[in-house]
């Protein structure tokens, strides 16, 4: 498999496969597994997280908590650049790249 970037999140965020999605959790600087937590911890772990991130760092959250999907991106506002990729069995990454 080839390098992965942050542009092949971007491009197809909806169209990525397990093997895919697994990849790029490799590359990211960070992963937070929020998995059964809910609004507004997940939101608060991201803005400190992302925080103390470089810029073009990845973080990534597992959740399963679908509002997560939509909260976590609207909590790091201007801070990062949001994807959310969805798994099809209820489990969801979120890909923050640090602006």
């Amino acid at each position: 498999m080839s390098e992965l970037s942050w542009d092949d999140v971007v491009e197809m965020p909806d169209e990525l496969n397990d093997e895919t999605a697994e990849a790029l959790l490799e590359g990211a600087i960070e992963v937070q597994d929020m998995t059964g937590g809910v609004c507004p911890y997940p939101q608060v772990e991201a803005k400190k997280a992302i925080a103390g991130l470089s810029a073009g760092d990845v973080l990534v959250q597992k959740t399963d908590h679908v509002p997560s999907t939509e909260n976590v991106p609207k909590a790091v506002g201007d801070d990062a650049t949001a994807k959310v990729w969805q798994s099809g069995d209820g489990r969801y990454r979120i890909f923050l790249r640090k602006e």
